[in-house]
C-alpha cells in the first residue's frame, strides 16, 4: 500500500481528497502547513507528495526545495487556477506534475496512479532485461534503469523519475530529435494531459542537475521549434 502525504492549509482538500484516495486503496497521511510535513518526512517519507503551493510557516516551493535535496519521490504541485508562474517555478525546481485549483479528485487520482507506476518501473530490481531497462552508456553518461542510477564523468547524479525517462529517451538513439509530443508519451501515461511548458521545464532541470556535476554539460540540444536531441559526445 503506498503512502500519499498531502499538505494543504485547507481542511475541506485535506478531508475530501484524503477520503477519496483511502478509498481507492493508499495509506493517506495529511499535513495543514509545510513545516509540520517536513518534521514528519524527516522521521519517516512517504512515497509520494501532494503539496499546495500557499501555506502558512512553509510554502509548497520552500518544501520542494528541501524534499529535493534528499529524495527523488514524486512530487505533484496544487496550483493556484491562473498562477502560470507557480506552474513553471514548481517544475523547474523539481516537481514531477502539477494540478490547478479547482480540480477533479478522479484527475488527481490517475495522475498520482501514473507517477507512482513510473516510480515501480524505474526501482524494481528484478524486472527482466528489455530494451527500456538495458545500461545505457553513452560517452561520459551511465544510466542503470533497474537501480535508477545515472552518473556522469562518474559522479552521482539524482535525477526524478520524469527527468530520468526523459533523459533516457534521449539517450537511447544519440543524434536523434525527439518531439515534445514524443517525450510527453514517454513521462505521461495516455490519458495524463500536459503542454509543451512541462516538458521544457523538466529539461531545463535537467541541465541544471548535470552542470551541477560538470558546468560544461552540453549533450541536450535544444532545437527550436522542434524538439531536443542527445548528442554523444
Amino acid at each position: 500500500m503506498s503512502r500519499i502525504a498531502l499538505v494543504d492549509d485547507d481542511r475541506n482538500i485535506l478531508t475530501s481528497v484524503s477520503m477519496t484516495l483511502e478509498a481507492e486503496g493508499f495509506e493517506v497521511e495529511t499535513y495543514n502547513d509545510g513545516q509540520s510535513a517536513l518534521d514528519a518526512f524527516n522521521r519517516r517519507m512517504p512515497d509520494m507528495a501532494v503539496l499546495d503551493i500557499k501555506m502558512p510557516r512553509m510554502d509548497g516551493m520552500d518544501l520542494l526545495q528541501r524534499l529535493r535535496q534528499k529524495t527523488s519521490m514524486p512530487i505533484i504541485f496544487l496550483t493556484s487556477k491562473d498562477d502560470e508562474i507557480d506552474e513553471v517555478l514548481g517544475l523547474r525546481m523539481g516537481a514531477d506534475d502539477y494540478v490547478k485549483k479547482p480540480f477533479s479528485q478522479r484527475l488527481l487520482v490517475e495522475r498520482i496512479r501514473a507517477l507512482l507506476r513510473r516510480q515501480e518501473a524505474g526501482t524494481a530490481t528484478d524486472a527482466p532485461v528489455s530494451e527500456e531497462n538495458k545500461v545505457i552508456e553513452r560517452g561520459n553518461l551511465r544510466m542503470d534503469p533497474l537501480r535508477h542510477a545515472v552518473t556522469w564523468k562518474g559522479r552521482d547524479v539524482s535525477l526524478t523519475v520524469t527527468e530520468f525517462l526523459l533523459l533516457q529517451a534521449l539517450a537511447q538513439r544519440p543524434g536523434f530529435v525527439k518531439s515534445r509530443d514524443q517525450l510527453m508519451d514517454v513521462a505521461y501515461d495516455d490519458q495524463v494531459y500536459v503542454d509543451d511548458r512541462t516538458i521544457d521545464s523538466h529539461i531545463k532541470r535537467l541541465r541544471k542537475k548535470m552542470r551541477s556535476v560538470d558546468e560544461e554539460f552540453s549533450a541536450i540540444e535544444t532545437l527550436y521549434g522542434i524538439g531536443y536531441r542527445y548528442n554523444e559526445e
